[in-house]
């Protein structure tokens, strides 16, 4: 007789899974990161990796294909969106150099590692502004490696000796565009045609959304913070070619002339935007445009810790931008910009992802803060219909906590004692409570032919 619960395709794809395990958790207080509250004394059921149902009572008759975890309290918050990072950073190197600049190989096969940390830190989703490519992003998709849902933009885009090239001042290799010298982050082009083939190429090797550097930036050896990059001529052939494939750009920019000059040829987000003033962050909740501010990774390249990681014309940079961020922060909540959480830490600094939560908890509310971190970014890459909720239908990422995140959303960054356990897609990834098994754990019954 042929074996019925095999799983489809398994021949083809050894590492292929079943379906995931159904669950009920009862007396759980879940985060409504919508609504702004605890729904105390919940029910929900997860099936088939997806909530079936939030309720206040049990169903009857009990169902006896689901595991029963009674959460006693405990808080069931959305998997968390970190909209910011560049897997191809991976740690390893003595400097941020060499984060970057090194051979395919060795970062391609690091990245596993880095990803599947931030999944145990409970994000469940992030977006990766430079680097990452498709074979990684599918073969988390499929089971291959433990990771979050990735959201890629391929390679980023820079003008020649702009955010993206990564070469020296006496650096001459390069003459057209295209990605060159181990620069796993950007891709070089110049004038609207490479600049609309770049978009395209970036499009078709599954982006799916096109990242561009609008201004100088903190790691870049060659450009000043002030440079303007691109011309409108160049923004607009690009954002053009990123809404026919039906996506949109972001980009990078951190000087107020630098983020109206991307506003204003289309640009849908801003990332980073630490010198946004008044007017211009009214402006961009007046288009709905978004913005990821990243001010982690400058507290942390300017701490004792990682004294040497930078090289020394990036050092005076980063000192600028730190100072500004906070006070950004303030001036785009104030004129009602929907922002994101981004953390853009590179190499051996990803290990404080969640310490921008305290950061912001300087000059913002915890709900606003969590919302950044769950629907605006869900709602950003055109998801809000399916992640970023504990809700009927969506996928079941859910992070266990100790703690309600709404009065401290810095319990994010104690993992080890707030973090209970993550749950992606139904599956237990990671787990630190011990009425809950992670998926590894769970025995498996397997039949032969």
């Amino acid at each position: 007789m042929p074996d019925n619960t095999a799983v489809p395709g398994s021949d083809i794809k050894p590492w292929a899974r079943p379906e995931p395990q159904g669950y009920l958790f009862k007396n759980a207080n879940v985060v409504d990161v919508k609504a702004g509250k605890i729904i105390e004394n919940s029910i929900v059921i997860t099936r088939q990796g997806k909530i079936q149902s939030v309720s206040s009572s049990l169903p009857e008759p009990l169902p006896t294909d689901l595991t029963v975890i009674d959460c006693d309290g405990r808080y069931l918050c959305p998997g968390l969106f970190d909209a910011h990072v560049h897997l191809c950073a991976v740690p390893g190197f003595s400097d941020l150099s060499k984060a970057f600049g090194n051979p395919n190989d060795v970062h391609l096969l690091r990245q596993p590692y880095t990803a599947a940390q931030m999944l145990h830190r409970g994000f469940t989703n992030i977006r990766d502004c430079g680097g990452a490519q498709l074979a990684l992003k599918q073969a988390i998709d499929e089971g291959v490696f433990p990771g979050p849902r990735i959201f890629i933009s391929g390679h980023a885009l820079s003008q020649f000796g702009g955010h993206g090239d990564l070469r020296s001042a006496h650096d001459n290799t390069g003459c057209c565009g295209g990605t060159h010298n181990n620069n796993h982050l950007g891709r070089m082009c110049n004038g609207v045609p490479e600049c609309m083939a770049a978009v395209r190429e970036e499009i078709r090797c599954g982006a799916d959304f096109i990242k561009i550097m609008g201004s100088g930036g903190v790691a870049s050896p060659t450009d000043r913070l002030e440079h303007l990059q691109f011309t409108d001529s160049e923004i607009q052939a690009m954002v053009e070619c990123a809404n026919n494939a039906g996506t949109f750009v972001t980009a990078h920019a951190y000087t107020v002339k630098a983020i109206r000059h991307c506003i204003d040829n289309g640009v849908k987000g801003i990332e980073h935007g630490n010198f946004v003033d008044p007017p211009t962050a009214k402006m961009m909740a007046h288009k709905g445009v978004y913005l990821t501010p990243t001010l982690i990774a400058y507290a942390q390249m300017a701490s004792e810790r990682w004294r040497g990681y930078l090289p020394p014309e990036s050092q005076s940079k980063n000192s600028q931008v730190l100072k500004s961020g906070l006070e950004a922060l303030k001036v785009a909540s104030e004129a009602g910009v929907t922002m994101c959480y981004g953390s853009d830490l590179l190499g051996p600094l990803g290990s404080a992802q969640t310490q921008e939560f305290a950061l912001r908890s300087q000059v913002l509310k915890p709900l606003e803060i969590l919302r950044s971190a769950t629907i605006n970014p869900a709602k950003m890459m055109g998801c809000e219909d399916s992640i970023g909720q504990i809700k009927e239908g969506f996928h079941a990422d859910v992070v266990v906590l100790s703690k309600n995140p709404l009065k401290d959303v810095t319990i994010f960054d104690q993992p080890e004692e707030h973090v209970l356990a993550v749950m992606k897609e139904g599956r237990v990834y990671k787990s630190r409570w011990s009425t809950l098994a992670e998926d590894s754990e769970i025995p498996v019954r397997v039949k032969y032919n």
